[in-house]
């Protein structure tokens, strides 16, 4: 593995300074190749995020996290506390695919999928671009006293800043409590509901702080990922790396000089210029290697192939490369390691699947009341039993009642035989259950109870009825 002489960058991070105050970063605006790739790929992953929670599939909200009333949807499908197990399962197979990922491609998800990164870089950055300028004039206008017209800049800067935190809060909001029940509130007014208002502001502050003052700080400090990358990756990782070899040779990195042979002097093709310094937006030198600071972003790809062809060198100074390609100059190859982790992913997506294809829309328990065994009444023996019913669906059951199947006895529900359960709601009482104690096989018999909306049959369960041990 290369060594470079020089491992005192790893003592401290771009962002603090040396009397460990926060030392704020001001990017050199990307473009490039890579830059528009990111930049189509962040609208349309934009366009979804805010789309998500107001998009419903069968009357289910696409996307629901209402860990108050522990409601959740995924993908239209409706999750209720009883299938939680599958919801960690599919939280389990996210972080399986992002492993596999880390372990192939490094911290690509950081660069182009991660929420942070979309909105630091391509709407928070791109506005301060528009309405500061590039690097220079950002610094300059950092270090320029405040008068008026720095006053106006930063004013209209943060405003807008603050806008845009307030539209994310509110679709964060729709994720937590429902799109139909923001709408709602929205219409009613502010006044009705203080304590929704109060918790938008709250998190329209804390989005502000992110992207005004924390930024990169996140992923370099606060997101566990950049520690957990740094478990997964090894030589035959793709990363966003420079290409040592190339850029070094013999005498190391030089300025360029026009009409010089580089390699016959031995001299790297890195000019030293610094400009994928510039550009980074966590400010590494991608040069001193593998970083945990490194979001794999690529700007520093896009403005080293600038370089390269201004000078008339070869683009792939800087390219996504293992380290045993440019080191050994070592094809990709799919290891161990990767067949092991999608075998576990293809696993894991097997059992999901079957899981959601065998989860029933309704879900019917009847259990024996704790507590009580059971009663002789006249000839027969007597069971007092609990029901729940859950609806999952988002139609109303209004004509639900149960049929003894199997053995002959008699089913009473404690009121009204035929009862109703609200869509996405739930109803539950109880039940007695007679039967004769000459049709029991033993002690505790199995039961199976049919439940009917109107004739419509929509699920079978089953209960366990208790008798005494001996009927002579």
């Amino acid at each position: 593995m290369h060594q470079l002489p020089d491992e005192t960058f790893r003592d401290s991070i771009a962002t603090i300074d040396a009397a460990g105050k926060r030392k704020f970063i001001f990017p050199k605006q990307p473009s490039g190749k890579f830059y528009t790739y990111r930049k189509w790929v962040s609208y349309v992953l934009l366009a979804i995020l805010i789309a998500n929670p107001f998009v419903k599939i069968h009357g289910n909200q696409f996307m629901l996290f209402n860990v108050l009333e522990r409601r959740f949807n995924l993908f239209g499908f409706p999750f209720w506390p009883q299938d939680f197990y599958i919801f960690v399962l599919f939280m389990i197979v996210g972080v399986v695919f992002v492993i596999l990922f880390t372990v192939i491609f490094g911290r690509i998800f950081c660069g182009w999928i991660c929420p942070q990164t979309i909105f630091l870089e391509m709407v928070f950055r791109r506005i301060e671009y528009w309405i500061e300028g590039d690097r220079a004039a950002q610094i300059k206008l950092d270090q320029q006293s405040w008068n008026a017209q720095k006053i106006r800049i930063k004013t209209s800067k943060w405003t807008i800043f603050a806008l845009i935190s307030f539209g994310i809060a509110n679709v964060f909001l729709a994720y937590l409590i429902g799109s139909d029940a923001l709408i709602q509130m929205v219409e009613d007014g502010p006044l009705l509901h203080k304590s929704t208002l109060v918790a938008l502001l709250i998190f329209t502050g804390v989005f502000y702080f992110v992207f005004v003052w924390f930024r990169e700080q996140v992923c370099i400090i606060a997101c566990p990922y950049g520690r957990l990358q740094g478990v997964l990756l090894d030589n035959k990782s793709i990363n966003v790396a420079y290409d040592f070899v190339r850029g070094e040779r013999e005498q190391g990195r030089a300025k360029f000089h026009k009409n010089e042979d580089r390699a016959a002097l031995g001299i790297g093709d890195c000019i030293d210029c610094k400009h994928c310094i510039h550009v980074c937006p966590t400010g590494i030198d991608i040069r001193n290697g593998t970083q945990l600071e490194c979001t794999n972003c690529t700007a520093c790809i896009d403005e080293c192939a600038t370089v390269m062809e201004s000078v008339g060198l070869p683009k792939g100074l800087i390219r996504y490369a293992s380290e045993d390609e440019i080191e050994k100059n070592a094809q990709f190859k799919f290891t161990t390691r990767m067949k092991g982790y999608t075998a576990v992913l293809v696993i894991l997506v097997g059992v999901l699947t079957g899981l959601l294809f065998l989860r029933t829309e309704v879900e019917t328990v009847i259990l024996r009341l704790p507590g009580q065994l059971y009663q002789h009444k006249g000839d027969n023996i007597s069971n007092v039993f609990t029901y729940k019913i859950i609806n999952k669906t988002n139609s109303d059951f209004n004509d639900i009642h149960f049929k003894l199947v199997g053995i002959k006895g008699e089913l009473n529900i404690v009121g009204k035989q035929h009862f109703s359960v609200p869509k996405q709601g739930m109803n539950e009482g109880t039940l007695f259950i007679e039967i004769n104690p000459y049709l029991l096989e033993n002690d505790k018999t199995k039961l199976d109870i049919e439940v009917y909306n109107g004739v419509q049959k929509i699920q079978t369960t089953h209960t366990s009825f208790l008798s005494p041990r001996s009927f002579d």
